[in-house]
């Protein structure tokens, strides 16, 4: 069986986990999540631990036993503690400016690029060449922090760019005559 699949999410207080025929639903003070049910694995919910079990004895069951575990885990810590991720803005005359659900980015281009955030996502900057990116959906963090980093990826050769605050960028070296 998957080791990950093997150990069991605990449920902290302030939680609520509700398993239905069609998806697990994880409620909390983050908000409320929900993931579609799969077929190959078993949720049993007994002493405040959720436990996953494969249906079968296939290779595919025994996976997305581990698969799902990572899931419900993720949703349950995303309602309790929430997710970020930092972006650095590298450049001369880089900024970003939060503005209630909109972040406004200023990286080079003649034109200023204003990017809506989606229902449950925060942005906040601490400072003008940083972004925090907040919310209680793993997956969609990550996804947000990719499509900023995507305005204006870092270059190879000076390293200009938004980058992930703990990203190291390999700079090229230039061609010698």
């Amino acid at each position: 069986m998957s080791r990950v699949g093997k150990s069991p999410v605990a449920i902290p207080a302030g939680v609520d986990v509700s398993i239905k025929e069609d998806q697990i639903s994880v409620k909390g003070t983050g908000g409320t999540l929900n993931l579609s049910r799969n077929a190959l694995v078993n949720v049993v919910n007994k002493d405040g631990k959720l436990s996953f079990e494969p249906a079968n004895e296939s290779r595919e069951a025994n996976a997305m036993s581990g698969t799902v575990r990572q899931l419900v885990n993720n949703m349950v810590v995303g309602v309790t503690k929430g997710f970020e991720k930092k972006l650095s803005l590298i450049g001369v005359g880089y900024k970003a400016a939060a503005q209630g659900a909109k972040l406004n980015l200023q990286v080079g281009y003649s034109h200023p690029v204003n990017i809506d955030m989606p229902q449950g996502i925060t942005v906040t900057t601490p400072s003008p060449t940083e972004v925090v990116i907040k919310g209680a959906d793993r997956q969609r963090v990550g996804q947000v922090a990719a499509e900023i980093r995507a305005v204006r990826p870092p270059e190879p050769y000076k390293g200009k760019g938004i980058r992930y605050a703990d990203e190291k960028i390999v700079i090229k070296e230039t061609k010698k005559k």
